[in-house]
C-alpha cells in the first residue's frame, strides 16, 4: 500500500483554478462560490517560478512515487508549471500514462484548472475501468454540475457497485436535487442495498439539504441500527425543524452510541444548542480519560464536526480544544473529524486558526486528520482555497501566516 495515499475523494471542495494565473471560480460550498485569482505555484515559491516542460515531465511521472514525500515533491513541481504548459501534460498523463494511479493524481491536478477541456475529460474518464478515475469525475460532477450529464450519472447509479465509487456518484447525483428522476432514484436508495451505500446516499441528502426525502430519512432514523445516527444528523442538516419532536423521542430511546447524533441534530435545528454542543464535549473529555467508548467518541467527534461546518466557532474550538492534549486513542478520531471540516469549511477553519495562540499545535493535529483522510480530490481542494488566501493575504498579517504554515506543515 502507498504510504498516505488518498485513494478517493467522495467529498469535500473543488476549486476551479485558472489555468493561467486568471480570474476563475471557486466553490466554497455546494451553493456558494466566488471569484477568486488562481496561482499557479505554492506559498513556497514565487508565482513565476519557472519549471521546464523537461521537469513538468518529470514531476508526472512520480506522482505515484512510493515515498509520500516524493509524490509531495512531484505535485509541487506540477502546481508551479503555468497552466498553459500544465493542462496539456496532466491530459497526456491521465489519457495515456501506464501507470493508473498516475493518472489518478494527475486527474486530481488537473481538476482545479478552469480549462473547458476538463470536463470533457472527466466526462470520458467517468466510465474509465479504473475506479479512482472514475471517483474523481463524479467528485468533479458534484462540484460542477451539469444537467446534460444527469441521464447518464443515472444510467450509472444503476449499476455502479465500486466501494469508493458509487458514494461520490451519489453526491453528484444530490448536487441536482431539483430534477424529479434523481430525487426519485435517491429517495429510493435511502431504503434499498447494502448499509454503507446507504449512508452515503443519506449523508449526501442531508448536505444538499434534501427536504424531498425527509420522510424516508425519518423512517430510517426510527429503527435502531447501524444507519439511525446517519439518518439523525441528516435530518438537522436539512434543517426541517418539524423534525424536532422525532429527535425528541429519539433521545428518550435510542441506544448510547446513536444520542451524539441526536444531540447535533437539534443542535443544527436550533433547538438548546448551548446544551447539546455542551454534550458532545463531554463525552470527549470523558472518554479521553477513560477508554472503551470508541464508537460514543467518534459520535461525539462527528456530531461536533457537523456543527462546524455551518459554521459554529465553538464546536471548532472543542474539537481542537479537546484535540491538541489527548491521548492516541482520542486524539485520531478528532483530527479525523477536523479534517473533515476544513475539507468542507476551509474558510471557517483558516478563521479559527489565526486567533490561536497554539497555532502550530492546532495546524499539527489538522495534519494528523489529512493523513487518516485519504481523500485527494477534497484535500486538493483545501490546498488551493488556502493557497488562494495566503496570496491575497497582506504580508505581515494572521492570515498569510496562518496559511503558511498549514501549506507547509501539510507539505502542499
Amino acid at each position: 500500500m502507498i504510504p498516505r495515499a488518498g485513494a478517493f475523494a467522495v467529498a469535500g471542495l473543488i476549486v476551479a483554478g485558472g489555468a493561467s494565473g486568471v480570474t476563475s471560480r471557486i466553490c466554497l460550498s455546494p451553493l456558494l462560490c466566488a471569484d477568486t485569482l488562481q496561482s499557479p505555484a505554492s506559498a513556497a515559491k514565487p508565482a513565476n517560478a519557472s519549471v521546464s516542460p523537461a521537469e513538468l515531465t518529470a514531476a508526472i511521472g512520480k506522482l505515484g512515487a512510493f515515498e509520500y514525500s516524493d509524490r509531495a515533491k512531484a505535485a509541487q513541481v506540477v502546481r508551479r508549471a503555468p497552466g498553459p504548459m500544465a493542462v496539456p501534460a496532466l491530459l497526456q498523463a491521465t489519457g495515456e500514462h501506464a501507470d493508473g494511479y498516475v493518472r489518478y493524481r494527475a486527474l486530481v491536478l488537473l481538476s482545479t484548472y478552469a480549462d473547458p477541456r476538463v470536463p470533457d475529460e472527466m466526462e470520458r474518464l467517468s466510465s474509465d475501468p479504473n475506479d479512482r478515475l472514475r471517483a474523481v469525475a463524479y467528485a468533479y460532477f458534484e462540484r460542477h454540475p451539469n444537467p446534460a450529464i444527469v441521464p447518464q450519472l443515472l444510467e450509472a447509479f444503476d449499476k455502479e457497485l465500486a466501494e469508493f465509487v458509487r458514494p461520490a456518484l451519489a453526491r453528484a447525483l444530490a448536487a441536482h436535487g431539483t430534477d424529479p428522476k434523481v430525487r426519485a432514484a435517491l429517495t429510493r436508495d435511502v431504503t434499498r442495498g447494502q448499509d454503507f451505500f446507504r449512508s452515503t446516499v443519506i449523508e449526501a441528502l442531508g448536505d444538499y439539504k434534501a427536504s424531498y426525502a425527509t420522510k424516508a430519512i425519518a423512517g430510517v432514523a426510527t429503527l435502531e441500527g447501524p444507519l439511525q445516527d446517519d439518518a439523525a444528523l441528516a435530518l438537522g442538516r436539512i434543517g426541517d425543524k418539524s423534525q424536532i419532536a422525532l429527535l425528541a423521542r429519539l433521545q428518550q430511546s435510542a441506544p448510547r452510541e446513536t444520542q451524539p447524533a441526536v444531540a447535533a441534530a437539534i443542535c443544527l435545528l436550533g433547538s438548546n444548542c448551548d446544551v447539546h454542543r455542551g454534550y458532545l464535549v463531554k463525552i470527549l473529555a470523558f472518554t479521553d480519560k477513560i477508554p472503551g467508548y470508541q464508537e460514543l467518541l467518534r459520535g461525539a467527534a462527528a456530531g461536533l464536526a457537523a456543527l462546524a461546518e455551518r459554521g459554529d466557532g465553538e464546536a471548532l474550538s472543542a474539537l481542537v480544544d479537546a484535540g491538541i492534549p489527548a491521548q492516541d486513542t482520542t486524539r485520531a478520531p478528532i483530527a479525523l473529524a477536523l479534517a473533515s471540516v476544513a475539507v468542507k469549511a476551509p474558510a471557517v477553519m483558516l478563521a479559527a486558526f489565526e486567533t490561536r495562540t497554539d497555532r502550530t499545535a492546532a495546524v499539527e493535529l489538522l495534519r494528523d486528520g489529512f493523513d487518516m483522510l485519504e481523500e485527494d480530490f477534497a484535500e486538493e481542494g483545501f490546498y488551493v482555497t488556502i493557497r488562494r488566501a495566503y496570496w491575497t493575504a497582506n504580508e505581515g498579517s494572521a492570515t498569510r501566516a496562518t496559511a503558511k504554515e498549514i501549506i507547509q506543515k501539510l507539505e502542499f
